[in-house]
């Protein structure tokens, strides 16, 4: 009887410690209204100007900190010339790319005819230990005795180099049926005569690791993206050396004349495309199918919580290049590509268009730069021409950028016609 005793008094306690602790879980989750409009600023009520909460502090860092190699628009000739070099030097620093010993020469796996091209699947190997693989779109009539121009793709974020090339996917979990046709990019470009690359960005695709086994739409590249900067490098970094080194293969292929390689990236690969063309100055045209914004800038402005209290978030470890904030933005990293020619195929801010004409003014090469906004903002009095206050939400962060996501996808009728011209001989 004791032991029977026991046992349900144990019970009876059981349960009531269940039903007292989900009262007090309950009671402890509620949270005490409040109102966004009142907390979208990051503020201090203390004379001293110091924040305890620790958000505050970042965000006095960052409105505190002064890029040490801002452009400059009152640069002279050579004062551009020497702050270009500049920021050349320091992207590579930023880059880290490795010391790495002589790889393998890129290896050729197979060969398949198309309607008006040839379709080649290689692989290259950009370091110890790493298997790249790529396609190569080759116009008919292209061969080591003709060459002819070329281009390297760099694709969105999910999309694969398959997707580029209008090719069957290899793992059905990575297709994107959104503006699947218009994102062919290198099949569109291959068309016009132009050798077209197309690879996929790390962790995507077929250089993915199980997502290509599993079947699940839930692509985890953020775990190596944190093992990275645990070994000082980053994912734009990674990404930027494999097609670094992939260019080295296009100046040497025979077939491809290295006088006349351009890069080409959309969104994600935009941001590739732009450091890819500042560190190789024989890189002859660029096309951005991306809103060029300050990094820095969107850091600092967005910054409107929603009901619950939580803050927009960072938009990725895809952005991190530690040290950066520091010497540039990435408006000042593109301005320094003048006097390249430089397509902005999805617009771009007010200040920044204006920051890009100067640097295109000093370099007297203005005509080397254009500009094609978003549909819904090619009206200029569509455009937000201002100062961006802090307290926005993303979407109203988006919106003051000219920047249409909705609408986000390869501009193919400004940018084919626009590369062929650039790359005729």
């Amino acid at each position: 009887m004791k032991t029977i005793a026991f046992r349900l008094a144990i019970l009876v306690a059981c349960v009531w410690m269940f039903f007292a602790g989900s009262s007090f879980a309950q009671t402890g989750s509620q949270t005490t209204p409040f109102d966004p409009e009142k907390h979208k600023i990051l503020s201090t009520d203390r004379p001293d100007g110091r924040y305890t909460s620790t958000r505050g502090l970042v965000q006095h860092m960052i409105r505190s900190q002064h890029p040490l190699l801002a452009f400059d628009p009152a640069f002279s000739r050579d004062e551009f010339l020497d702050w270009q070099t500049k920021v050349r030097n320091k992207l590579q620093d930023l880059m880290r790319f490795p010391d790495i010993p002589p790889q393998p020469q890129p290896r050729l796996l197979s060969r398949a005819k198309r309607n008006g091209y040839t379709l080649e699947k290689w692989e290259h190997y950009p370091q110890p230990g790493s298997v790249v693989p790529f396609l190569v779109l080759v116009p008919d009539g292209v061969s080591a005795s003709a060459s002819a121009p070329a281009v390297l793709c760099l694709p969105g974020t999910s999309r694969s180099k398959e997707s580029l090339a209008g090719e069957k996917e290899l793992f059905p979990v990575f297709a994107r049926p959104t503006f699947d046709e218009i994102n062919r990019m290198a099949l569109l470009y291959a068309q016009k005569g132009i050798v077209a690359v197309a690879v996929d960005n790390p962790g995507y695709a077929e250089t993915s690791d199980l997502e290509q086994y599993s079947g699940q739409d839930v692509i985890d590249v953020a775990t190596f993206e944190q093992y990275l900067l645990n070994m000082n490098w980053h994912y734009m970094g990674l990404a930027t050396f494999q097609s670094h080194q992939l260019l080295k293969w296009m100046r040497t292929s025979g077939y491809i004349n290295p006088e006349k390689i351009a890069v080409s990236g959309h969104s994600l690969g935009a941001w590739m495309a732009a450091y890819l063309a500042v560190l190789n100055p024989d890189i002859c045209a660029v096309v951005l199918n991306q809103g060029i914004y300050n990094w820095r800038e969107a850091a600092k402005v967005r910054t409107k919580p929603n009901e619950r209290g939580q803050r927009p978030p960072a938009f990725g470890l895809f952005y991190v290049v530690p040290g950066m904030y520091g010497w540039f933005d990435n408006p000042d990293i593109v301005a320094s590509l003048a006097p390249r020619p430089v397509l902005f195929a999805e617009g771009l801010p007010e200040k920044n268009l204006e920051l890009y004409q100067k640097a295109y003014g000093i370099m007297d090469a203005t005509d080397n730069m254009t500009v094609s906004q978003f549909p819904k903002y090619r009206a200029p009095e569509t455009r937000y021409d201002g100062y961006l206050p802090e307290g926005l939400t993303t979407d109203e962060f988006w919106k003051l950028n000219n920047n249409d996501p909705p609408d986000h996808y390869f501009k193919a009728d400004v940018a084919v016609p626009w590369l062929e011209n650039r790359l005729k001989p």
